[in-house]
């Protein structure tokens, strides 16, 4: 195997240190796992909250300008709003999926949306069916409106928690450039880090999913912990045969 130790020399036995640095490339594997979950996910939110948004402004202008009734809004609001959702869960970490999902399981009906608006706007007593024609339509001109907001205080933890992740990526990519740079046999170093990594990343989806399917949905801190133990397990047992 290639020199490419830490360079930290905390540990002077060889067998040691050949067990120390295997522990610390599997946290470097455990740091760019973290980091893809948190970017991954972080991405996933921004652009659903930029595709419910545009698609709320274009039904409300269409609406606006008689193209379409405003029920027609309303029901193309919802519904293209709980496709995005679905869809983009499918595309998260199953950490964040099972994040959003213990948050909400899934999307409201239109005629949820439209007994929640319409207590909203007249009140406790209200009943849609006895509203005129112009409340019925401040109804469905709610529903379009909430079908492009998405919940603030999640967005901006999902701005955080990207933010986060991009910098673990960032950190995890240093650690291997000095890993390379320092070692003996740079091509064979290069390989090591890109495997350690790349185990990381993929056992931390990996574990995820299990967990998931182990625990059901809506189980975010089960699912992190198969998260964290897929990664870290995954990553040290790459590392293992580089030895």
């Amino acid at each position: 195997m290639a020199d490419a130790s830490y360079g930290w020399g905390l540990v002077s036995n060889p067998e040691d240190r050949d067990a120390f640095e295997s522990a610390i490339r599997g946290l470097h594997g455990e740091l760019a796992n973290l980091g893809a979950h948190g970017a991954i996910d972080g991405s996933t939110r921004a652009l659903y909250d930029r595709q419910v948004r545009a698609m709320a402004e274009e039904l409300r202008r269409k609406a606006t300008m008689g193209e379409i009734t405003w029920r027609q809004a309303a029901t193309e609001a919802n519904t293209v709003r709980n496709t995005v959702m679905d869809s983009l869960r499918g595309r998260s970490t199953p950490l964040g999926r099972a994040l959003a999902e213990s948050l909400k399981s899934q999307g409201k009906t239109l005629n949820e949306m439209i007994a929640r608006k319409t207590l909203q706007l007249f009140g406790p007593n209200a009943n849609f069916n006895a509203l005129s024609t112009a409340q019925q339509n401040q109804v469905y001109a709610a529903i379009v409106e909430s079908a492009g907001k998405s919940n603030p205080a999640i967005t901006a933890r999902m701005r955080t928690v990207s933010r986060a992740g991009r910098g673990l990526l960032v950190l995890s990519l240093a650690v291997s450039v000095y890993v390379v740079a320092t070692a003996e046999d740079k091509g064979e170093a290069l390989v090591h880090e890109g495997a350690v990594t790349g185990a990381g990343i993929g056992g931390g989806i990996v574990g995820g999913a299990a967990a998931g399917l182990a625990c059901g949905p809506g189980a975010p801190v089960c699912v992190a912990v198969g998260a964290f133990v897929g990664g870290a397990l995954a990553a040290i047992g790459v590392d293992y045969f580089f030895f």
